[in-house]
């Protein structure tokens, strides 16, 4: 029986910094959080059928013909072939010029720049043949598919309606220039579209106005189309087959990107199985510490300074306000995540429970200090200076570091089980010391730096005695012969150098011993405490297939690096997208959607494949 629920990797994917949209291959809006990308749901058909959508398309075809993003930008376009004639669907969530108004807690907003989120999801179409009945099919449902709403015409009769619901301050304008008619819960109206005509409709929910016309909403559209393509413009591309890749990983990750604070969201979504039918759903739209250095390493090397910039001093200020760091915040700064169960969702494709909220948010992982101290030291080496107030900041998080290497934690993927002694943690904590030493350098305190480079050596001494088996293999955590795909960070965090014989003999057993198909899982469940009952298996990790492309580099086996990321960048979606896992077998995407981590290990992977090519001519890589 076919699924009702599209392939995770089909959605197409809506930004405007402040609030995400996943719209399905049908034309439906199935996934939209409102205020904030974080905030309850208004469309929430993707976690269960019921719980909200907003269609726009053909009356009696549910398949496109084609979906593209236009050119360089965030506006999806949408081609359908009907048995009568043509139409092209846009959408897109507006920007426009700067009117930035609504208070903000928990964290300061970074510098306003010239432009600003208009709180509008505009859908535009023309038909561009033929003759075409055409569908609006707007039914919300606020808090997470828990509260009907009830439509009211405003003064503008039947071109304007509000949806409203008892209990919730969120209020719904949706404007057209067709006549829209209201069931129960679900505003729809009809149209039959002949050549060259047009038609669009908008959603908004503050008062900033939106378009009247579709003329306004057409120069709207492509205020918008052109604020990206301008964006893009700043960055730096190679001219190269992969640079495609790499323009929409960036555009993704600016989408990623809370603007008022300048965090960076883990994904748009909570809840999308890792593992299908599962229960390994969890809520992904706030902020990891540990994607810090990620972010920074792959913003700065395209040259997108002014977002690597924001996201450093979210991390800074929250690492300054809190005496003890968590591994995650909200994309305010916000503290508590805490975890809330949706007993009355049924689940993407039946995968439940649903998640809003993160407990992992209390877990202690020990890899934080040095997720910030190898963001500051990127940030340091961008400008050969590091002011007063980060040192203070730095030196915290060496300390906190220092304190607490020896302990044990959750590690890298927040296992729910027994916390161990971490193999990644450690060498993190090595990280957070090395940097350290690095940045006092920097500022010449040399007696800090001399004291803090006898631990970082203590702890590099004490991973290399225990995490390393007698195949010379770094292990998951020390007392254990299992592999975890995060030991590949030793040599891209420069733990050490990649001819040492551990080094390689770690990355050739991840890829002989950890992989499906030549894809990347980061552990063996088998053999992982993971604290959850019944968990099934999992897909291969994308972000540890793309590890793997790096590390080959560094090793030197450079073919095997470049067939791999090919066959990686294979199994991008339709438009480019990647959630967090990948099924080797069916090539099906698993898990939130679009996932930062997995373009930001794609720029990397990327970059250190196009890096060997320069440097060997062109003759390896044809």
């Amino acid at each position: 029986m076919q699924s009702p629920f599209p392939p995770i990797e089909d959605y197409g994917f809506l930004s405007d910094c402040e609030t995400t949209a996943l719209v399905a291959p049908s034309g439906n809006v199935e996934w939209l959080c409102l205020p904030r990308m974080d905030s309850p749901s208004v469309f929430a058909a993707i976690l269960d059928r019921d719980a909200g959508g907003f269609r726009l398309g053909p009356a009696d075809v549910l398949v496109p013909a084609d979906r593209r993003y236009l050119p360089g930008t965030m506006v999806l376009e949408t081609s359908w072939g009907t048995p009568t004639g043509w139409v092209i669907v846009r959408d897109v969530l507006l920007i426009g010029p700067w009117h930035h108004e609504h208070e903000l807690s928990h964290t300061h907003r970074r510098a306003p720049t010239d432009y600003d989120a208009d709180h509008v999801l505009l859908r535009t179409v023309r038909c561009v043949s033929g003759e075409v009945q055409v569908t609006l099919d707007c039914e919300p449902v606020f808090d997470y598919g828990r509260r009907q709403v009830r439509w009211s015409y405003t003064d503008r009769g039947y071109h304007e309606g509000i949806a409203r619901s008892d209990g919730c301050d969120l209020e719904l304008c949706l404007t057209t220039d067709m006549r829209i008619g209201f069931e129960a819960a679900r505003a729809t109206a009809r149209t039959l579209l002949k050549e060259g005509e047009t038609r669009f409709c908008a959603l908004t929910w503050t008062e900033h106005p939106p378009p009247y016309t579709f003329e306004e909403a057409s120069r709207r559209l492509t205020w918008t189309a052109h604020h990206w393509q301008h964006w893009l413009a700043r960055g730096r591309f190679p001219d190269h087959r992969f640079r495609s890749y790499l323009e929409r990983s960036a555009l993704t990750l600016k989408g990623l990107t809370f603007a008022p604070t300048g965090a960076l969201a883990a994904a748009a979504t909570t809840s999308l199985p890792e593992t299908p039918g599962g229960e390994r759903n969890w809520d992904y739209r706030y902020s990891w510490v540990r994607d810090a250095t990620f972010a920074l390493w792959g913003l700065y090397t395209l040259d997108f300074d002014w977002e690597a910039n924001d996201f450093f001093y979210f991390i800074a200020d929250v690492a300054e306000r809190d005496q003890d760091l968590q591994i995650m915040y909200g994309v305010g700064g916000e503290r508590d995540l805490v975890e809330e169960v949706l007993d009355h969702l049924h689940g993407y494709e039946g995968a439940r429970p649903v998640r809003v909220g993160n407990d992992a948010y209390h877990h202690r992982q020990n890899d934080v200090w040095g997720a910030v101290l190898d963001a500051v030291y990127l940030h340091t080496r961008s400008r050969d200076r590091l002011d007063e107030r980060i040192w203070r900041i730095l030196k915290r998080q060496v300390e906190n570091a220092i304190a607490h290497w020896q302990e044990p934690d959750r590690g890298i993927w927040e296992v729910r089980g027994e916390p161990k002694h971490f193999t990644s943690s450690k060498v993190m904590c090595w990280v957070a010391v090395d940097r350290g030493v690095r940045l006092a350098r920097i500022r010449e305190d040399h007696a800090l730096a001399e004291r803090w480079r006898k631990i970082a050596d203590e702890i590099h001494a004490d991973v290399c005695e225990h995490a390393v088996d007698e195949r010379g293999v770094f292990t998951a955590h020390y007392d254990t012969d299992a592999l975890d795909a995060s030991v590949l960070l030793i040599p891209l965090m420069g733990f050490l150098p990649p001819d040492d014989p551990r080094v390689r003999n770690t990355v050739f057993a991840v890829a002989d011993e950890l992989t499906v198909d030549e894809m990347v899982l980061r552990y063996w469940p088998e053999k992982t405490d993971e604290g959850l009952q019944g968990v099934g298996e999992e897909g291969t990790f994308a972000i540890c297939s793309f590890w793997l492309v790096s590390a080959f580099t560094l090793i030197g086996e450079h073919l095997r690096a470049r067939r791999l990321c090919q066959k990686l960048l294979s199994f991008a979606g339709p438009l480019g997208l990647y959630a967090e896992e990948i099924d080797p077998r069916s090539g099906r995407h698993l898990g939130n959607f679009p996932q930062a981590f997995t373009h930001l290990a794609l720029i990397n992977a990327v970059f250190h494949v196009i890096d060997v090519e320069q440097r060997e001519g062109g003759g390896l890589f044809p």
